[in-house]
């Protein structure tokens, strides 16, 4: 028989809402581990309170690689991504400790594991995304957007061609290069063995209900201030990846105008409910995946014991 030599490395996903970090960090209390974030929107420095990024005091603590490493005025590839994981994950190994990477975003742990080729699959998180975008913004509006990221492109797809300026955007947003422009190879095989560990919750209802009761913490906590700071800045606009952040987006165009306080409120607790919607999906999918309900109360136990196993060390 032969023996997996590869190192070991950990994925704690998840949808928004569902624990994700506590339980991360629980985890890191425990085993040897170093945490990596993996979400396209703790990448960007400014936008805190409503991407729900750690506080000071469990980032002093629990350090997460891949947080603030980005201003909110640049974009970041799930390639981006890839490089800088697999970097960060050599790093931790080299030390002696285990990589666990902890978030939602499903693109980037498909891109970090399977690679990207020039013309990626369709990735059906991001063109539910970019979907509901059009459905609000119209495709015309995202036909804007791609003239931005790659005129060439623009102007073979028409304005109303729903269907190619959805996959010429995924294309850009997946590899970080216009489609009209795209060259090299495959990456390097994945050379890590891995624990998948995906919270799924049995009860989507307490998770809405969870979504809900955080986007109003953060209102008190002031996510418009943080968000009328950012504006304030005069150099981000709407189609910066960044300000399309989900709960953001909606708290721009409140500022703008486009609707009232109450309003933007229920349209950011809805575009957040239907993200964490996208993410079940997509985790379903993970048919390697430890499965765990973050709202059962056994949850952190039964991660302890899957890590341990993993690991080939006592529960802690």
């Amino acid at each position: 028989m032969m023996i997996d030599t590869r190192p070991l490395a950990i994925f704690l996903m998840g949808p928004t809402a569902s624990g994700k970090t506590a339980l991360a960090c629980e985890l890191a209390r425990r085993f040897p581990l170093d945490l990596i974030s993996v979400d396209s929107a703790l990448v960007y420095r400014g936008l805190n309170i409503g991407a729900a990024k750690p506080d000071a005091a469990t980032l002093e603590e629990f350090p997460h690689r891949l947080i603030d490493i980005r201003d909110p005025a640049q974009a970041y590839s799930a390639a981006e991504f890839r490089a800088d994981a697999l970097r960060e994950m050599k790093a931790i190994t080299a030390t002696g400790k285990i990589p666990l990477l902890v978030g939602g975003t499903g693109l980037y742990f498909r891109a970090l594991q399977s690679g990207l080729s020039n013309l990626p699959e369709a990735d059906a998180e991001l063109r539910a995304r970019l979907a509901d975008e059009a459905a609000q913004l119209g495709w015309p509006a995202l036909h804007a957007r791609l003239r931005g990221f790659d005129a060439q492109a623009a102007e073979r797809i028409g304005p109303d061609d729903a269907q190619r300026i959805q996959r010429a955007l995924e294309v850009i947003e997946i590899t970080g290069m216009p489609l009209s422009a795209q060259q090299g190879g495959l990456p390097a095989p994945f050379g890590y063995r891995v624990l998948k560990l995906a919270l799924i919750p049995h009860d989507r209802a307490v998770l809405h209900e969870r979504i809900a009761q955080r986007m109003d913490a953060m209102l008190v906590q002031g996510f418009l201030a943080e968000v009328r700071a950012l504006r304030a800045r005069g150099d981000l606009h709407a189609d910066l990846p960044a300000v399309r952040a989900v709960g953001y987006r909606q708290a721009w165009q409140h500022l703008d105008g486009e609707f009232d306080a109450g309003e933007f409120r229920d349209r950011a607790v809805f575009a957040t409910r239907q993200l964490a919607k996208r993410q079940l999906t997509w985790l379903r999918g993970e048919l390697d995946g430890r499965v765990l309900d973050p709202l059962a109360s056994s949850d952190c136990a039964l991660a302890c014991g899957a890590v341990a196993d993993f690991l080939g060390v006592a529960p802690a």
